[in-house]
């Protein structure tokens, strides 16, 4: 069944993260995770005719969401919808002659329709096949992972991506368990790995080792990597880079990214020693969900939003 994009998934953080763009008349904006749409459409109806909004997602699903936002004649003429991966960001505004944006929109969480679908394998609710690919056109599902990775390289996805203490045993039990017979099913991966998980924490364990099979499967930390530096490139001074994380892999880069410049963290300073960056932090504090939207939205407990704006070639 195809979902409205009300029920795809609920913008989080909506009017911060949209105010720190802190969008002008005839601006060029990128919103790199269009998802439901939410987010896209609240851009939109704040920008002018002389602007345009580029909006990416790689999912077929999400795509069929361009037609529910409910978009005026006007608006829709300001609106590109591409559907790829966020990672090729800098080829397709080449391809779409633009040199420069004023802004970049990401909110990195995955949109409840993947959780609440029951044929995507992204979630330990429903007894699914282990695909959990967002492009179902290519790459390795889940199922490839889970069967064909040796035991190490298992290992450290569970621990680096999932922050699993039990990562070594965890994947030590998938490799017995796969000599049997070949992973296919969710339930499949939660019979080999329920018994490591003690019982007052198991839902949360059990959602961090999908993470980190989500993060593997989708190559998440290379492409968030791939298009943080394209941004960082892209934006005009005065830019800003408006980011939402739900975990702390993806928040260290974008972190560093805005702090630093670089996604390793690595300060540089002149010979004064001032710090060299090209961005300016505009919230020094990161930006949380209220209580509200925390009972409205549970999704956006996890959630941190951070801005930053482009400096002025000194």
């Amino acid at each position: 069944m195809i979902r409205t994009a009300e029920a795809y998934h609920v913008p989080v953080l909506l009017d911060e993260s949209i105010e720190g763009l802190n969008l002008h008349r005839g601006g060029i904006y990128v919103d790199v995770t269009f998802g439901g749409g939410g987010h896209s459409r609240e851009i939109l109806s704040r920008l002018d005719g002389g602007s345009h909004l580029y909006s990416f997602d790689q999912d077929a699903d999400a795509e069929q969401n361009t037609g529910r936002m409910g978009l005026s004649g006007e608006q829709v003429s300001r609106f590109t919808f591409v559907r790829s991966n966020f990672r090729y960001l800098k080829n397709w505004m080449r391809y779409y002659g633009v040199d420069k944006i004023d802004g970049l929109l990401a909110d990195l969480g995955v949109s409840s329709h993947h959780f609440d679908d029951e044929t995507r394998g992204f979630s330990f609710r429903f007894e699914a096949p282990l695909d959990m690919r967002m492009n179902k056109r290519a790459g390795q599902t889940a199922a490839d992972i889970l069967n064909e990775y040796d035991e190490g390289r298992l290992a450290d996805i569970f621990y680096l991506y999932g922050e699993l203490k039990q990562s070594r045993r965890i994947a030590a039990a998938i490799v017995k368990a796969r000599g049997q017979q070949p992973f296919k099913t969710t339930h499949d991966l939660l019979a080999a790995a329920e018994p490591f998980f003690p019982r007052a924490r198991e839902k949360k364990d059990l959602a961090r080792m999908f993470q980190a099979l989500r993060i593997e499967v989708n190559h998440e930390m290379d492409a968030l990597r791939e298009m943080l530096l394209a941004a960082t490139e892209l934006l005009k001074p005065g830019g800003r880079l408006s980011v939402i994380t739900y975990h702390s892999l993806e928040d260290r880069m974008v972190k560093n990214i805005m702090k630093s410049g670089n996604i390793e963290g690595k300060v540089k300073q002149d010979f004064f020693g001032r710090i060299e960056t090209p961005f300016r932090l505009v919230n020094n504090k990161v930006i949380t969900a209220t209580d509200d939207e925390q009972e409205r939205n549970p999704r956006s407990r996890s959630a941190k939003l951070r801005i930053a704006e482009k400096k002025a070639n000194e």
